[in-house]
């Protein structure tokens, strides 16, 4: 494999609600850096419907060219499809590097496109960097049970693919005078050669909270002892208006459901203010919230190690200081509630 064939780092931008998925905003972001250390060009690429006028929001937000592949056949995601958009894109343009959010989605994708390809997978990494002579992409995950960081290489195969957690790269600020090269790419693809078939759409009607958008976290822990003492988050997630989150041991427990769960096989989130109340702070959480705003622990062992993570800690027992906080923040917001009804 000539390696010199293969130049630029590309991202596939996932589409959702009519716009860029915000993870693919935020590879974007990573992207750039990457480009910019190996002095090439960042692209992404688009595959859909009637998304031509996504491009521009794409070259908005960081990229230099945008390959569009547009066609009612790409409509609804389905492997096949996109798989086969993805693999002649790749062997039409030869990237060096090519990104994926890992969403349901971009999971999907790229592991299809990796069957496919001479080349590898790195999955569900949190760091990306890249050696600017050899431009080896150096992708960072948690490895055995998250208590230590791996970086994984592929050195013999071309392009090197990773799958790129969301919230864990930032997005660059939206530049709309922006521009650059839009490329139209076509594919002969007939419905009648494809195996799937989309006979409908559902939206989920359920409602739970999404704790991956939250601006405050209240997360519980199993120093809270039980079911009975994980009250005290929810009662002050209430009164704060924040999200409820939890570590691994308590949605193994069963006290809460598993679309709580913060951490490695959980969800990252980067609130502004993040309350971890009764968590030892194991790696394996800690990887999904180091990067909140303000990270606010409460713990009776003044050794935990979720002091050496957060900004301000309270060593003290969690079922007797999170009511006080919550009186005190009811207090605070029911004084200000007071002040406000007087200026009308």
């Amino acid at each position: 494999m000539n390696f010199e064939d293969y130049r630029g780092v590309w991202v596939f931008v996932e589409e959702k609600d009519g716009a860029p998925a915000p993870v693919s905003l935020e590879l974007l972001g990573a992207g750039r850096k990457l480009a910019d250390k190996r002095k090439t060009e960042l692209a992404g690429v688009l595959i859909g419907e009637n998304n031509g006028a996504l491009a521009k929001t794409v070259l908005e937000y960081g990229a230099d060219k945008v390959y569009v592949y547009d066609d009612p056949i790409y409509r609804f995601y389905r492997t096949e499809t996109y798989m086969k958009a993805m693999l002649d894109c790749v062997e039409k343009h030869k990237p060096e590097i090519l990104l994926y959010g890992a969403t349901s989605t971009g999971k999907d994708l790229a592991s299809a496109v990796a069957t496919d390809l001479p080349t590898g997978l790195t999955a569900d990494t949190t760091q990306l960097d890249v050696e600017e002579d050899t431009g080896l992409l150096l992708a960072s995950r948690p490895a055995f049970g998250g208590n230590i960081m791996a970086t994984i290489l592929c050195k013999k195969y071309r392009p090197q693919m990773a799958t790129v957690r969301p919230k864990v790269m930032k997005a660059l600020p939206r530049q709309e005078a922006a521009s650059g090269e839009v490329v139209k790419e076509s594919l002969p693809l007939r419905e009648d050669d494809i195996r799937t078939k989309v006979l409908e759409i559902v939206r989920s009607t359920t409602r739970h909270v999404r704790i991956d958008e939250a601006d405050v976290i209240v997360a519980g822990g199993k120093g809270l002892g039980g079911p009975a003492g994980f009250q005290v988050v929810h009662r002050l997630a209430e009164a704060l208006g924040a999200a409820v989150g939890a570590s691994r041991d308590v949605v193994e427990a069963g006290w809460i459901e598993h679309h709580h769960q913060v951490g490695q096989t959980g969800l990252t989130v980067t609130p502004k203010v993040y309350f971890a109340i009764g968590i030892s702070g194991a790696i394996q959480h800690v990887v999904g919230m180091q990067n909140s705003g303000l990270i606010i622990a409460i713990n009776k062992d003044p050794a935990a190690p979720i002091f050496q993570t957060c900004h301000y800690g309270i060593v003290g027992d969690a079922l007797t200081v999170v009511p006080m906080l919550t009186e005190a923040f009811l207090s605070a917001l029911a004084r200000k509630e007071e002040a406000d009804a007087g200026k009308v």
